[in-house]
């Protein structure tokens, strides 16, 4: 029998009576710092954007949450965070987590290269105490435990990117091989990346240079490079003078190339430094991207920045 006009409108009314199939939420998710929203931006692409504490020019070892951020952080389905080393200030935070949310440890991946201060292999859990910050004035500058800043090495990266993709998956299997996909990707063009800064950098291995923040021991130890020492502790904290006295003694005899200061964070510290010698300035690094244009991009912005830093300085 053929429809007539009534009839459709019918019919549509009808239509528009029925329950419509839910459509699957988007985990809602907050990350720490800059190069860990990074990471879960690639994998979660046109799904959703991920929100990150760290604002701006913050210092990721000091931060203070906002009560606007501590309500988002209840309010989230999944937290990526690299860990209590990195950001204590979000320890309690995700302690007091209540409701659907979880966090996730980066530093806990199964696969992830962890190590001390100095390179030593890491052994053992989380140490919040990892900075000695009594010890006695000519040693203040030599500090232990687990180095948090993993996500410059590349593999930290690339497994991360799985275990990011596999978490959203599990919490949302309608987009689970949209999240995998992305994923793969990223994985790849990181892995493009980094074959290309270890030819890059190449030729500066035994070049000895110093940094303000001893936040690059990943970075050195994959490409091989020659970090001498750094102006400030692995909290970005103020060195003391006898520290000072002790590197600028060293300058000449490690035949030091390069002081590199840092985003975020007065370079008088590396101006005292090298104050009448002949080791050259470099640009500020940025191992946190804090200064950079937040987004999928800023992990690759941010290994080639220092790679690029480094060549600049260094290069023969």
């Amino acid at each position: 029998m053929m429809k007539t006009p009534a009839n459709r409108s019918a019919l549509a009314a009808l239509l528009l009576l029925l329950p419509l199939p839910a459509l699957a939420e988007v985990p809602t998710v907050v990350t720490d710092i800059p190069p860990v929203q990074s990471l879960a931006a690639m994998v979660m692409g046109d799904l959703g954007a991920p929100s990150v504490l760290l604002e701006q020019g913050g210092n990721a070892h000091s931060y203070q949450l906002k009560p606007s951020q501590a309500a988002a952080l209840q309010d989230a389905d999944l937290v990526l965070w690299v860990g209590p080393e990195m950001t204590p200030w979000l320890d309690r935070a995700i302690d007091g987590l209540q409701g659907r949310g979880t966090a996730v440890t980066l530093l806990d991946a199964p696969g992830t290269w962890v190590q001390d201060f100095g390179g030593r292999p890491h052994v053992g859990g989380h140490d919040h105490e990892h900075e000695d910050h009594d010890a006695a004035e000519g040693d203040e500058h030599h500090h232990e435990g687990l180095d948090p800043h993993a996500w410059l090495a590349p593999v930290n990266a690339e497994t991360w990117l799985t275990l990011i993709g596999s978490e959203l998956a599990r919490r949302d299997p309608e987009h689970a091989a949209t999240y995998i996909a992305n994923a793969a990707q990223a994985r790849m063009r990181i892995a493009m990346l980094d074959a290309k800064l270890m030819a890059d950098l190449a030729p500066l291995k035994g070049r000895p240079f110093v940094t303000f923040h001893d936040a690059y021991g990943y970075f050195t130890a994959h490409y091989g490079l020659s970090a001498a020492g750094a102006v400030s502790m692995g909290d970005a904290a103020d060195p003391g003078a006898a520290h000072l006295a002790e590197l600028r003694g060293g300058l000449a005899a490690q035949s030091i190339v390069c002081a590199f200061p840092e985003a975020n964070h007065d370079p008088k510290q590396i101006d005292i430094l090298l104050e009448g010698t002949g080791v050259k300035r470099g640009a500020p690094l940025d191992p946190e991207g804090s200064s950079l244009t937040y987004g999928p991009a800023l992990y690759e912005d941010v290994l080639a920045g220092l790679a690029r830093a480094m060549h600049d300085c260094l290069a023969p």
